[in-house]
């Protein structure tokens, strides 16, 4: 990134103009005025794996078969969202090799649609998306480690202090440099995959498991049964799906990974490979272990799960392991999502201290300290309304879907604008051309069309959608009040 001049934002430079770094400068040693490459596959792997796994897994699985009834069709909406995953994965890695600046999603976006869409995606994540997940990822973790320590359920202040300690923690270590965040991020995905594991093993080894009696899931409309079966699995991919989600983060730490083109790739597909086959174990164990109908009341369910085979201590054992997780989850968000912020202000769309590396540290720290400080704020306000806070996070995440497609869908829009020009335009052309070309890109579109279809089917989600939509329109306000010169100059 070219440096800020004295006082000023970031002069712009147009998609044709922007020179592309090739596999040696992108590998190579960093400038003063960029990251450092200082990221390896493993590094990169453990970022995409660390930011899905996080504490859905150990709940949302009752909601999934709420919504379908069966559990041959609970694993079936989880193989089905295991798919669309893998197929954005491909998608994403495809990107990944065009792409592979700090905060690549965001270039992807407005060199595929103009600066509107790519600013409206990173004000809304930096905004509300990623400091909602802070704010209320922090307070699950604050009371499973409390539960996990004492055994009691934790009281509001001290959960709320916790939380606001593991906040301030957190931002910290990863100021102080990338690689503070990315070893925390390797050890607590080690953590998850084995609690995981675990809990596989236990209903493969240590129980006999329980018959899948199948419940009547709650549609309220008269349907013959494939119908029926067909809507359940739809509005279940919604839980399930959102559990999967993650390995964007990949893209947003890409300037920092050494490597970029061999690595991104790598680090998208096999993270999201080994998430697919660790959660459809997961679900595979709750329900041999509690049932269709336990795992559809479970309150716990891991824990409950776990207590079936350890009634003593399983469901401290699972406390601390959701704890951990969800550690990992909150350390994820600080380690990439400040570089989405930093890309778009190094690109002259937003404030210019944001576009300003640590002198001795390299890290985005302004960007760091907005996502601390606007998770504090969120989490004080989930300390008095929680429900309010979740439903206004929720209704961007619902809206965040639409984005997932935009990303999806510039694969085609980016190979038919670089298929001719230089040679740099057409060898980025081919990248986006691989791994699928063009099938896997629109499978993984029509799949995400099919979840924002899924979120509709819930009447609840209708409300937050407007809220999500309310908080985009006020984005947009803005971009054409502060930033549009910019992106016309």
């Amino acid at each position: 990134m070219r440096s800020l001049p004295a006082g000023g934002t970031l002069p712009v430079m147009s998609t044709v103009d922007r020179p592309t770094p090739g596999p040696e400068e992108s590998s190579g040693p960093a400038t003063s005025d960029s990251p450092a490459r200082v990221l390896s596959g493993f590094d990169a792997t453990c970022v995409v794996i660390g930011a899905i796994i996080g504490v859905g897994i150990f709940f949302n699985p009752s909601g999934v078969v709420r919504l379908t009834g069966t559990g041959q069709l609970a694993l079936l909406a989880w193989a089905i969202g295991g798919l669309i995953a893998l197929c954005g994965a491909l998608t994403f890695a495809a990107l990944g090799r065009r792409s592979h600046a700090s905060g690549a999603q965001y270039e992807i976006l407005r060199d595929a649609y103009g600066p509107l869409p790519g600013f409206l995606f990173v004000f809304c994540n930096a905004t509300v998306i990623q400091p909602g997940a802070i704010a209320i990822i922090s307070l699950i973790c604050a009371q499973h480690l409390i539960f996990a320590l004492t055994g009691a359920q934790a009281h509001t202040g001290p959960a709320f202090a916790t939380a606001v300690v593991l906040i301030v923690l957190l931002a910290g270590a990863n100021i102080v440099g990338v690689r503070w965040g990315s070893r925390i991020q390797n050890l607590t995905v080690i953590c998850k995959i084995l609690t995981l594991l675990a809990v596989a093993a236990a209903a493969a080894f240590f129980s006999k498991g329980v018959p899948w009696t199948d419940i009547r899931p709650p549609v309220e409309a008269p349907m013959n049964e494939p119908t029926r079966a067909l809507v359940g699995v739809m509005a279940a991919l919604v839980p399930a799906f959102f559990a999967y989600g993650g390995w964007q983060h990949a893209l947003w730490i890409a300037g920092e990974v050494r490597q970029p083109r061999r690595n991104l790739p790598r680090a998208i597909l096999g993270g999201v490979a080994i998430v697919v086959v660790v959660y459809l174990l997961a679900n595979w164990a709750y329900l041999h272990l509690l049932g269709v109908p336990g795992v559809a009341e479970s309150r716990a369910l891991a824990a409950e799960a776990v207590s079936t085979v350890l009634p003593g201590s399983g469901a401290r054992l699972v406390a601390a392991a959701v704890g951990v997780s969800a550690f990992g989850v909150l350390n994820a968000q600080f380690l990439s999502g400040p570089r989405l912020l930093y890309g778009m202000a190094a690109d002259g769309r937003f404030f210019a201290p944001f576009a300003r590396l640590h002198p001795r540290f390299r890290t985005p720290t302004a960007s760091i300290f907005l996502l601390g400080g606007a998770g504090l704020v969120l989490l004080a306000a989930a300390g008095m309304q929680r429900q309010a806070v979740e439903t206004l996070v929720n209704g961007v995440v619902a809206v965040d879907g639409v984005f997932f497609g935009l990303t999806g869908a510039a694969v085609f829009v980016l190979a038919r604008r670089s298929g001719a020009g230089t040679a740099e335009q057409r060898q980025r052309a081919a990248a986006l051309r691989s791994l699928g070309y063009p099938f896997i890109p629109l499978l993984f579109v029509l799949g995400e069309i099919g979840i924002v279809a899924g979120s509709l089917l819930n009447e609840s989600n209708r409300s937050a959608a407007l809220i999500g939509l309310a908080w985009i329109a006020l984005a947009g306000v803005l971009y054409a009040g502060r930033f549009r010169k910019n992106a016309a100059a």
